[in-house]
């Protein structure tokens, strides 16, 4: 890794080189999250109660609002950061990261205070029923109303640390808060506490892991401090008002694509729970079992961002375009073997989670469906990435929108209706379909105007 206050990793290094410095400690942090995520599930299917299960499930999309928060700030933050780097202005850049910090700090203080506030409402609004219900109020009260400073924080200090090139640290202090995070649910679920509250002892792990992650990048950030452009202290003063609208220009579509994704699977969940708790348990295994190569995903395109907006910003166009290319045949390659391994063993996967037939043989199905969709789910979020690189937010909003709110959701309602509990299954797919000929001409289009190829002006060109 180059030191802090190099350049290279942006500029000279050989553009795969410079990819994989950038993305495989993402990545691995990125399957570290999953890992953790699936050890919650994996722990409480031991104890072969799928109302446990089925009550941490539904409190998927209410953390999943708290990492579209940390999204807004540290992805268009850290975006902003790494162009700023391009244009050399490294003052303002360090403006922007402080900005950035504090702003999440604020939101997230705020939605944690009122899910403590109206956490019975919410839980019903999310499909607890009698027998999920005190389940869902115990994982939600550690992770969401205790643990969601930490959660966001540490999510927004890993961006800018990788906007600025330390992609290894910012991967290690996620990879490390996972680790810890594996470690403590069985000590809390079933050493511990008492037989009866492993869902407790799941949300106490996850809220301690948390704020040792959130620690670490603290300290790592005093550590580097003098090294690179960022800074976290509010007297720096703010940035610019054209930079803190691009933060949110570029940060607002992700955190609204977070959120409409968030309303998916809570319709996900609402409409599955009108087919029992038994269903509702292996969708929510299902969920996080997919999550494998979609998170390489993210991984790919979380170490891609930065390059392609410095590189951007900077003029060097042809090493940015390599980058995209490079990126996109990569994730492409990972979501082909995700559906071939994912159709040979679904039995098996779900048997890891959970020993209850009925659960596995459900789960199994849905699973066999719903990976169809994994290389379709790279191209349309690999899109809006590049787009945020760019600087573009209003088409990687407008895309986000379509995609969840035009395309998936409604799918969701109308296969329903159409064919019932296996039409929630295959919706993904066949709205994915439909967002992945959207991206590629919105892409497609944009590229055609703003990187134009040079006429040629002779017979050798």
């Amino acid at each position: 890794m180059a030191k802090p206050n190099s350049r290279e990793v942006f500029e000279t290094l050989p553009v795969g080189k410079a990819l994989y410095t950038m993305v495989m400690p993402t990545i691995f942090s990125q399957i570290i999250v999953l890992i953790y995520n699936m050890a919650d599930t994996f722990f409480l299917g031991r104890t072969n109660d799928p109302y446990m299960v089925a009550g941490v499930s539904l409190l998927l999309p209410v953390f999943n609002i708290s990492i579209a928060l940390s999204g807004l700030t540290g992805v268009g933050g850290g975006a902003l950061v790494s162009r700023l780097l391009g244009e050399k202005r490294e003052d303002e850049a360090k403006k922007v990261a402080s900005f950035s910090f504090w702003l999440a700090f604020a939101m997230i203080a705020v939605f944690s205070l009122g899910m403590f506030l109206f956490i019975g409402p919410a839980l019903r609004l999310l499909g607890a029923s009698d027998d999920t219900f005190v389940y869902a109020r115990q994982y939600a009260f550690c992770v969401i109303v205790l643990g969601g400073i930490p959660t966001v924080l540490s999510n927004v200090l890993s961006n800018l640390l990788r906007s600025v090139g330390l992609s290894r640290q910012a991967g290690l202090g996620i990879t490390m808060g996972g680790l810890i995070n594996i470690a403590l649910d069985p000590l809390f679920m079933f050493v511990l506490l008492p037989k009866g509250r492993e869902v407790l002892g799941v949300g106490i792990a996850t809220l301690l892991s948390n704020c040792i992650s959130c620690g670490y990048f603290l300290l790592v950030y005093r550590a580097v401090r003098q090294d690179v452009a960022l800074r976290l202290s509010p007297k720096i003063g703010l940035p610019e008002k054209k930079s803190i609208r691009s933060v949110f220009n570029v940060g607002m579509p992700s955190a609204i694509s977070m959120l409409l994704f968030d309303i998916d699977y809570i319709v996900i969940d609402r409409l599955m729970a009108g087919y029992g708790d038994i269903a509702l348990a292996a969708i929510g295994i299902v969920l996080k079992a997919e999550r494998l190569p979609l998170n390489v995903g993210v991984g790919i395109c979380q170490g891609m961002l930065p390059l392609v907006a410095y590189n951007y910003a900077s003029g060097d166009h042809r090493r940015m375009q390599k980058t995209i290319r490079l990126s996109l045949l990569v994730g492409l390659l990972v979501g082909a073997v995700s559906i071939t391994l994912y159709e040979i063993f679904a039995d098996g996967i779900l048997r890891v989670f959970i020993a209850e037939s009925r659960t596995v043989a459900l789960g199994s199905t849905f699973l066999r469906v719903r990976c169809l969709a994994t290389p379709l789910m790279f191209i349309s979020f690999f899109t809006t990435h590049v787009f945020q690189g760019f600087g573009e937010g209003n088409r990687a909003l407008f895309l986000g929108v379509v995609r969840w709110a035009v395309f998936n959701i409604p799918m969701l309602f109308l296969l329903n209706a159409l064919i019932g509990m296996n039409g929630l299954v295959w919706a993904q797919v066949s709205a994915d379909t439909l967002t992945v000929i959207l991206s590629f001409s919105v892409y497609g289009s944009y590229v055609r105007r703003r990187f134009p190829k040079p006429e040629k002006t002779g017979q050798n060109g």
